[in-house]
């Protein structure tokens, strides 16, 4: 690896470009199917179905995998917390809508069943539901071979919530000089890992006897995202949260934004919470800048809540009151996108 160089998402094999494309593609195909229940343009980290008319329950549905994540969890043998990370890249979505996840199915698919290890997955799997305050109701395993190499899968899964119509969090009433409270991640949560491969290499020995952290870099990597969705509805029940961004792939610069209206934008602190060890690792390791590392990786933040800025003080009180380490990471501002 050279030294002088910068590793970027792209060198990786990520090219968020293609994903981009794909979304404009295939807008026409879905929108085709639609009816009168379908809601369009009430929010942008879940899809809305109607069930009562116009102020009725609104079904929220979202879906996700586990991405490169997985590599880490077969090539060690650590597959008992993936199940809880496909449960957290769904649920946390559906709750950036104001909806409480009411049922998860997961999708399992690997070249020859190892039953140890699918009920290891499906165990974590249970954990992120019982986390979350959803049934998992059922799901499917598929045995293909010629698919996937010896002791390899693929995990995704799929969530459905429900909201009053009138409850729905959409970002519609956020204006410029609302503060934004930023949730404290758990780690690397479930995006980013075939650059975090590419950094750190794929020698689960190397890395699990690695304790320049503090632990296992290994154990380090595997921790599970945060599932942010019982605290969140507590919270929504008492204060009136204008906005959720779940920070997933395309970090803070590309999944704020999606909360505003047109004309707002955010400015943000990076310094007003702390950077984990483990980001400044990848930081010196990558050489990206700041925009290149907050447009990949959480940073150490999972879930940013847009509040009125005389709500800012006392909504970080309760979040940390609940268990979450929360912070007032910038405000809002006219025009658009993010200033770091």
């Amino acid at each position: 690896m050279d030294e002088k160089k910068k590793i970027t998402y792209a060198d990786a094999g990520v090219d968020v470009t293609r994903g981009y494309d794909v979304v404009g593609r295939i807008k026409a195909h879905a929108a085709s199917t639609f009816n009168r229940n379908v809601l369009q343009g009430l929010g942008s980290f879940g899809g809305f179905y109607s069930l009562d008319g116009e102020n009725g329950d609104v079904l929220v549905a979202g879906t996700d995998g586990v991405g490169t994540k997985l590599k880490y969890a077969f090539l060690s043998g650590n597959n008992d917390t993936v199940g809880i990370d496909c449960v957290a890249m769904c649920v946390n979505d559906i709750v950036c809508q104001g909806a409480k996840p009411l049922l998860f199915l997961d999708y399992i698919a690997t070249g020859r069943i190892n039953p140890e290890v699918v009920a290891s997955v499906v165990k974590g799997v249970a954990d992120g539901c019982k986390q979350a305050g959803c049934a998992l109701v059922g799901g499917e395993t598929a045995e293909m071979p010629g698919m996937y190499g010896a002791g390899e899968y693929d995990l995704a899964g799929f969530s459905v919530g429900i909201v009053k119509r009138d409850k729905i969090i959409n970002g519609a009433t956020i204006t410029p000089g609302c503060a934004l409270v930023g949730l404290a991640s758990s780690g690397l949560h479930s995006n980013g890992f075939s650059l975090v491969r590419r950094l750190l290499g794929e020698d689960v020995e190397k890395l699990d006897a690695d304790t320049s952290l503090g632990e296992s870099l290994l154990k380090t990597i595997l921790t599970p995202t945060r599932i942010y969705v019982k605290n969140l509805l507590t919270l929504a029940g008492e204060f009136d949260i204008l906005g959720l961004a779940n920070i997933t792939g395309g970090g803070f610069i590309e999944n704020i934004p999606r909360i505003f209206p047109n004309g707002v934008g955010c400015r943000v602190d990076i310094k007003s919470f702390p950077r984990p060890p483990l980001f400044e690792l990848l930081a010196e390791k990558s050489r990206l800048s700041d925009a290149e590392l907050y447009n990949t990786f959480n940073m150490g933040i999972g879930m940013v809540a847009a509040v009125a800025a005389t709500d800012a003080d006392r909504f970080v009180a309760r979040c940390n009151a609940l268990g979450e380490k929360a912070y007032v990471i910038g405000e809002t501002v006219g025009g658009s996108g993010v200033i770091l």
